[in-house]
């Protein structure tokens, strides 16, 4: 072709891990068992009272047009309620803003936010989306080797000693993918006021709030109303394939955001989110908290097996449904070891080549999203296999 891509392009990496999943789509087609714990999907579908709100909504014509950029007004209040009775913190209607799920969120954040050349704290390892989109809005994104003594997380102390001329806010994730650790609720308090000090914004990244396994979950916002925060239908609700989620945001932000929504988007799906309205029900609100209790029981079950077959895992994950597990002690090479344990076993694992540069080669992703017999059943094969090598 004769024209030239944008620049930005360049700071953008590719999944690796899709390099993986072709390779076990391959596989699969030749008629091997393939088990999948790579993909940050739950394996449940919606609550029926959700899948049945989509229904009345396809039938009465409800789902049929645009709504407001942003969202339903039932559905913000909706979601105003929830903050209110699950975490006691008054979060007005007129903050939140619906979304084509928390990937749209991050995107209306980084457009309202990030400058060229503007800098951007976040933890080494982290989700790679969220640092693409700030190089998308030609921003930096400064990766912090964040390791097991900092629970994998940005402490007040890292975010002060790393804030530099050109820094103008930080990227939080909590639960974290991929670590499924959270940052502890009088860090996370001390983090903000150093980043109030500086001037900077706070970005909170929450979509795994609801699947907290330790303690009750928290959200940022009950440290003030100054915090952007994204959450989504996608974990807790096991809507990943509606694409929803919502932005809260500062009373003074919401005209930009409200703009940007306009033109990036229209809206978010009609039919997701009047589907989603049935999620705040206390039927289907029962459903999630068994779900997350079922999550939990998985963890419970994979850590110590993967203890058992030489793994490390340095940090206990509190929430998501991620282990984060350090291979050293198997291989010097996490990549080469996913790509081997596939092709010889059909399991499928995340090599931490994607989260970060920190500890890449040692760390690899492993996903409890499936169900209990394919975790006991992948741990069989890599039984065998790790008994061969």
């Amino acid at each position: 072709m004769d024209f030239a891509l944008a620049q930005r392009l360049d700071e953008i990496a590719p999944f690796h891990v899709m390099e993986v999943i072709k390779r076990a789509a391959e596989l699969e087609q030749a008629g091997r068992s393939i088990i999948y714990m790579c993909i940050g999907e739950p394996d449940f579908p919606p609550a029926q009272p959700v899948l049945d709100a989509a229904s009345r909504a396809l039938a009465d014509g409800a789902a049929m047009r645009y709504t407001a950029a942003l969202g339903l007004t039932e559905l913000r209040a909706a979601i105003s309620a929830h903050y209110s009775s699950a975490f006691g913190v008054d979060v007005p209607a007129e903050r939140i803003v619906v979304t084509a799920g928390a990937s749209a969120a991050l995107l209306l954040a980084c457009a309202a936010l990030v400058e060229r050349d503007a800098e951007v704290l976040m933890p080494d390892p982290s989700y790679p989306c969220n640092r693409h989109f700030i190089a998308a809005f030609n921003g930096q994104a400064k990766l912090i080797p964040s390791g097991p003594a900092e629970r994998f997380q940005l402490s007040a102390a890292m975010v002060e000693s790393q804030w530099g001329p050109n820094t103008r806010g930080v990227l939080l994730a909590s639960p974290s993918n991929p670590t499924g650790t959270s940052i502890a609720r009088d860090e996370l308090a001390r983090t903000l006021d150093v980043v109030r000090r500086h001037k900077g914004f706070a970005l909170v990244d929450e979509i795994y709030q609801g699947l907290s396994y330790d303690a009750p979950p928290y959200t940022a916002l009950e440290f003030g109303n100054d915090l952007i925060v994204i959450n989504s239908f996608s974990k807790y609700f096991n809507m990943t394939g509606w694409r929803l989620g919502w932005l809260v945001v500062p009373p003074a932000m919401l005209p930009a955001i409200e703009k940007l929504a306009q033109n990036f988007f229209i809206c978010a799906s009609s039919l997701a989110q009047h589907a989603a309205l049935a999620c705040f029900t206390p039927q289907a609100l029962a459903v999630a908290e068994e779900r997350r209790q079922e999550f939990r029981r998985r963890r419970d079950y994979l850590v110590p097996e993967l203890h058992k077959l030489g793994f490390e895992i340095p940090v206990m994950p509190d929430g998501a449904f991620y282990v984060y597990a350090d291979c050293s002690r198997l291989s010097g090479d996490a990549d080469q070891l996913t790509r081997d344990i596939l092709d010889r076993t059909g399991v499928v694992l995340t090599p931490g080549l994607d989260f970060g540069v920190a500890g890449a080669k040692r760390f690899i992703r492993v996903s409890y999203a499936t169900s209990m017999d394919n975790l006991r059943e992948a741990i069989r094969r890599l039984s065998e296999y790790f008994a061969r090598k």
